[in-house]
């Protein structure tokens, strides 16, 4: 009887599923549109903090942000 309950145990420990892996975060949506028009992205530290910066394939580089809202802005009416 004493070897009755840890096996019990041992055997309820192999039957419960593995842990879920954690989920992916969502992607940056300046860097991802950066990488998407063919550009290379550099991540730079500043003194204000981290900078995306997008190298297109024109040679242009500009901030992943502007070039996400320069890309983004509708047509005017």
């Amino acid at each position: 009887m004493k070897f009755f309950i840890p096996f019990v145990a041992l055997l309820a420990m192999a039957c419960t599923p593995a842990s879920e892996k954690p989920k992916p975060a969502l992607a940056n949506p300046a860097s991802t549109h950066c990488i998407e028009v063919g550009g290379t992205l550099k991540i730079v530290n500043e003194a204000d903090g981290q900078v995306g910066y997008c190298h297109l394939p024109s040679g242009e580089i500009i901030d992943e942000w502007a070039l996400f809202k320069r890309d983004s802005k509708k047509p005017k009416e």
